[in-house]
């Protein structure tokens, strides 16, 4: 959970753009992004599969 206490003589704006960069970082906005739609457990595996895929192909033309 993300927590803002407004500093003194803070203007609103300047509130919120921190508010906003908290949200970034802690990655809500990412979570809620990929809980908008259902997504079947197969589809799932299948995207982590993938992404390791690339992840091994990268490294090996990286030659890590």
């Amino acid at each position: 959970m993300v927590k803002l206490t407004v500093r003194d003589r803070e203007s609103i704006q300047e509130a919120v753009r921190r508010f906003r960069k908290l949200v970034e970082r802690s990655g809500i906005k990412k979570e809620m992004r990929r809980r908008e739609f259902f997504e079947k457990p197969s589809e799932t595996k299948r995207r982590a599969r993938l992404r390791a895929e690339r992840r091994t192909k990268r490294n090996r033309l990286l030659g890590v």
